[in-house]
Formats: C-alpha cells, structure tokens, sequence
C-alpha cells in the first residue's frame, strides 16, 4: 500500500462516507481478476484501504470535523441574519413610538396653550361691567347676543352661545317650571346671579357676566364647559 500524502489525506477527509462504502464493497466482494472493470474504476480514487491502518480513524475523524465546522459556520450565519432582522424590526418600532409621542406631546403642548389663552381672554373679557350696557325694559334677542359677544369675547363666544341656546334659546326671563333656575344661563337659584348686580331678574348684562364667571371658574372656560355639556347635558 502507497502512503498518502498531504493532498491524498484531504480528498480521503472529503469522501471518507464515500471511500468507506466502497471499501466495504470491495472487501466483501470476490476476488478481482487483474485488468477488470472493478479495478479500473478504483485506479482514479484514493479509498481509505490504500491509506494505513493507523491513519483511517484521523480519516474519518477529520471528515467528521469539517463536516461539523460547516455546519456551526451555517448555524452562525443564520443566527446573524435572523438577529439582524429583529434589531431593524425592533429600531423601526421604536422610531414609530417615538414619533408618535412626540406629536403627543405636542398636541397636548399646543391644548395647554389654546386654554390657557382662552382662559385669559375671558378673563379680561369679564371685567367690563354689565352697567356699561344701557338698561333697556326690554332686550331683543340680538341686542342680547350683542352683549354677550363683548363681554365673553369672540374665541369663546361660540361655545357660551352654544350652551344658552340649550338652556333658554336667549330668554333672560327664562324659568324652570321644575327646578326654579332662572335666565339665559338657568342659574340656580337665580339670586346668586345677585353677586354680579341686583338687576339680575331684568339685566341680560349681568346674567351672562355671572355666567361667564361661572364657567370659568368651575371648567376654566366656556368652551370647556360646553365639552362638559356635551357629554352630561348639563353643567
């Protein structure tokens, strides 16, 4: 038998399932007679019985080895690809998240301005005097909402209009048969509208003077009071 050189040991590591196999064959097989086509078939391959008997386990053991260093490498790379996959999962979610908090943040940054600008201007809108108007013995409707957009102011006029017009469709002499609440803004009882100005039956000024007052401090402005009539029907 040849001894097998550096390059021989290699291919036998490659095929050593293989080279097994076939040695197996030939060894069960009878015998061959020279120059058959058995023998011309194996003249091309070097088969682990033409390597030494004390080399065949480094064979197969090194054949074993690559093929499980190839497999680790595979594993591996996998193993990369899928960990990749899930960072840019992962980052694209967190930049989602984050956007959407950021616009968050923002809407209820811009809400906080708008209310607090609503709740100065209907300050400042309430400290005209009701006895600037001029007292009439009677009020039109439109005198009255002539009133009511100077002393409540225009960004909150529209939620003030919104809840008389549900309360007393602009009758400052309005009455609840029921409970007794009185005028545009059904104050209850009416006389505590009487901490504005004793005219209080008769004077739409000083109703809804006391009803912007109200609104603003207990929902901190009409607007948010008309939120709140618009969930409970009442305020």
């Amino acid at each position: 038998m040849s001894r097998i050189s550096v390059r021989g040991f290699a291919v036998a590591s490659a095929t050593a399932v293989t080279a097994v196999g076939t040695v197996t064959g030939v060894a069960s097989s009878s015998t061959v007679q020279p120059g058959s086509d058995a023998e011309a078939a194996a003249g091309g391959t070097t088969l682990l019985a033409d390597i030494p008997a004390g080399q065949q386990a480094q064979v197969q053991t090194a054949s074993l080895t690559q093929q499980a260093d190839a497999q680790a490498i595979a594993a591996d790379a996998s193993a990369r690809k899928v960990a990749e996959a899930s960072a840019r999962k992962q980052a694209a979610a967190d930049a989602v998240a984050k956007y959407k908090a950021a616009q968050k943040a923002e809407k209820e940054a811009k809400e906080r301005e708008e209310r607090k600008a609503g709740q100065e201007t209907a300050g400042r809108s309430a400290t005209r005097d009701a006895s600037s108007f001029p007292v009439r013995s009677s009020y039109t409707v439109a005198q009255i909402q002539a009133m009511a957009r100077q002393i409540v102011g225009a960004d909150q006029f529209q939620c003030f209009s919104n809840i008389v017009d549900h309360e007393s469709t602009w009758n400052y002499q309005a009455v609840n048969p029921s409970s007794g609440a009185y005028g545009l803004v059904q104050a209850y009882p009416g006389v505590k509208m009487a901490s504005v100005a004793a005219d209080w039956r008769t004077n739409p000024a000083t109703q809804i003077k006391w009803g912007l007052n109200y609104m603003n401090q207990r929902y901190g402005s009409p607007c948010q009071a008309w939120s709140y009539w618009q969930a409970h029907h009442s305020y």
